[in-house]
């Protein structure tokens, strides 16, 4: 039966109604959550509730943003801050992340005890700043994160000049743990009296680590700037050798098929001789002490060639094939110890060769010393 006429005018009506209604669905936004007051007081007060000056339920905030890091710092602002602070004690309270507990629990104190009108010293600050570094930090250059302001605040403690202060700030020192501040304050001193580039000073940091690593007691009192990029020069060129040696031993590797999860978790160390380490203190002399030591990796290699002066190329080879060994004489006293000789033995334990320093031969005392440790462990000496 046909539809009349008014029945198909209802009928298109309700479709364009329809079509409308779903038009709307599609471009209208959904309604937004108010913003979590409640949460971001919360997160603000938590640990610190003894140090509030304002109560949570005074805080009516007129906000418009929900963002939950603008809403925490506004209700840190409430509970704690009589006085505004620079940005860089506030970004705590905005983005903690990637920083330990006993980190952020920090920076939260130093934020209240300034903001409150304390004093920043009294607060811990007297660790790691002076009462007059403590000023500067507060009052840094420029906008800085929370590492840059304290640097900002030592080098600004060794020189008048702005741009000097930042390089330092914003080079690798502001990156170095703060349980080691003693040292990298001398750093920055030192670049303080001897300015150079930001890369420099970096490349520099980079060396001064790998020494700290090796020797806690590396110290930069009396070394020029001039010194210390021969220093770093060399020991980048140690570290070429040690790439060389790695590549040669990795090729002997997979050409000999002999490679398996363990030695590929060695990385730069090697077997060695099944040759016990040997020791020996003389009776007279208690404190002394002579030690025969095997050396098994390229840093190892690199390092006896650059203390005793002579090569190490030509051993690399051999011990990673396991054709020869090499072992070196120290003598310990007092604490320090003196690298003496140092031996290179075949396969069958047979001295092939024994040098001191500058490729020296053996002393008198010194060869005495290495008959005794020779009958201890069965190896052959050459004659001399």
């Amino acid at each position: 039966m046909a539809k009349s006429s008014i029945a198909r005018r209802q009928q298109a009506e309700r479709a364009r109604v329809e079509a409308y209604e779903l038009t709307l669905r599609r471009v209208a936004r959904p309604t937004r959550p108010p913003p979590d007051l409640l949460n971001a007081i919360r997160e603000a007060q938590a640990g610190f509730t003894a140090d509030i000056i304002r109560t949570p339920e005074a805080w009516k905030p007129q906000l418009k943003t929900r963002d939950a890091a603008r809403l925490r710092l506004a209700a840190a602002r409430h509970l704690f801050a009589r006085y505004p602070v620079a940005p860089h004690l506030e970004q705590i309270w905005i983005d903690a992340a990637g920083l330990e507990r006993d980190e952020r629990d920090l920076r939260k104190r130093w934020y209240i005890a300034a903001a409150g009108g304390g004093s920043l010293y009294k607060a811990g600050a007297s660790a790691f700043l002076s009462r007059k570094e403590v000023h500067a930090f507060l009052n840094p250059l420029g906008r800085v994160g929370f590492d840059e302001a304290i640097w900002q605040a030592i080098a600004r403690s060794y020189t008048d000049d702005p741009a000097l202060v930042s390089r330092i700030a914003r080079s690798r020192i502001a990156r170095t743990p703060r349980g080691e501040i003693a040292f990298w304050r001398e750093v920055a001193q030192f670049f303080c009296a001897q300015p150079t580039t930001i890369e420099e000073i970096d490349d520099l940091c980079d060396y001064f680590a790998h020494r700290r690593r090796r020797d806690r007691k590396f110290s930069l009192k009396g070394r020029t700037l001039a010194a210390l990029r021969r220093l770093m020069q060399a020991w980048h060129r140690d570290l070429a050798v040690i790439a060389r040696i790695e590549a040669a031993r990795r090729r002997i590797e997979l050409a000999q098929q002999h490679t398996t999860a363990r030695d590929a978790q060695l990385a730069s160390h090697w077997t060695g001789a099944r040759l016990a380490e040997w020791s020996w203190s003389p009776s007279s002399a208690k404190r002394d002490e002579y030690v025969v030591t095997q050396l098994r990796s390229a840093e190892d290699l690199v390092e006896e060639s650059r203390a005793m002066h002579h090569c190490v190329s030509s051993y690399a080879a051999k011990c990673v094939t396991g054709h020869a060994s090499i072992w070196s004489l120290r003598h310990r006293h007092a604490g320090r110890t003196q690298r003496l000789l140092t031996i290179e033995l075949d396969r069958q334990h047979r001295a092939v060769q024994v040098r001191g320093f500058a490729n020296r031969v053996a002393y008198v005392d010194e060869r005495k010393v290495l008959e005794r440790w020779a009958k201890a462990r069965g190896i052959n000496l050459p004659e001399t």
